[in-house]
């Protein structure tokens, strides 16, 4: 047995998130069936976490074991040439038996798009969010500066998750602009994180840009541990899964 790792590019406007469900797309079960086509034999890939339905990933990590012949450049070409258009294998290596793309993450970063102008886009429209009133980006860089650190991000999970596990640390929190064209990308990087999180950090950022919501009320929301004080879930569809991190030893083939 074999463990493979892949990095994996898809466009998730047309499943139902990463894990495998029954009787609906998703991302997991879509490479699991070419694999099982590849192979004969029936193949659980496991990712580095789930993205949820409409969520866009640039390089998701999953690893999966398999006794075969196949080399890691028969499986980029052959899978490539099985999957649909929106997942793409970018790169398949053989890797140490004890790495686990999901348990061994050290951490995720990720980047929310928004379009912040009166009008709306045309093109790429699929993957930003359209913001219409403009925001104040000074006033969200400060309020989100309290985000950085070790903190229980209850205030920013989706309602009727588990609370257990909420404690999350964030390494980095940027914004960026192109103030050209109205293109922001809110960004950030933590050693985890909550079902929503981000996307509701980004609805609670847009109130706080908006001038709903003040730099200093958007801490209190983050120490109130409290969803219902929080702002809106952003769309899924403005936010991608950009990179995940792993120790150097673990990321080494076999």
């Amino acid at each position: 047995m074999q463990n493979f790792k892949l990095i994996i590019e898809y466009d998730g406007t047309t499943y139902h998130g990463w894990q495998r469900q029954k009787d609906v797309p998703t991302v997991q079960g879509t490479i699991e069936a070419a694999l099982e086509t590849m192979t004969g034999r029936l193949v659980t890939v496991i990712g580095s976490g789930r993205t949820d339905a409409g969520v866009h990933a640039l390089n998701q990590v999953a690893h999966f074991f398999v006794d075969t012949r196949l080399t890691p450049e028969i499986f980029i070409k052959g899978l490539n040439g099985l999957l649909p258009g929106d997942i793409v294998i970018k790169d398949c290596q053989v890797v140490a038996r004890p790495f686990h793309a999901r348990y061994d993450a050290w951490s995720k970063a990720y980047d929310y798009y928004i379009w912040n102008r009166p009008i709306p886009a045309a093109l790429f429209r699929q993957y930003a969010w359209h913001v219409k009133k403009s925001l104040n980006l000074n006033t969200m860089r400060k309020a989100m500066s309290c985000l950085k650190g070790k903190h229980d991000f209850s205030a920013f999970q989706a309602t009727g998750s588990p609370r257990f596990h909420a404690v999350r640390t964030v390494m980095d929190v940027s914004l960026t602009a192109n103030e050209a064209d109205g293109h922001l990308v809110f960004s950030i990087e933590a050693d985890g994180f909550l079902r929503c999180m981000v996307r509701n950090i980004v609805g609670t950022l847009v109130d706080v840009g908006t001038g709903r919501v003040s730099p200093e009320e958007f801490e209190n929301i983050l120490m109130s541990k409290d969803r219902k004080q929080a702002g809106i879930t952003a769309p899924p569809h403005g936010l991608f899964l950009r990179e995940v991190k792993y120790g150097p030893s673990l990321s080494e083939a076999a």
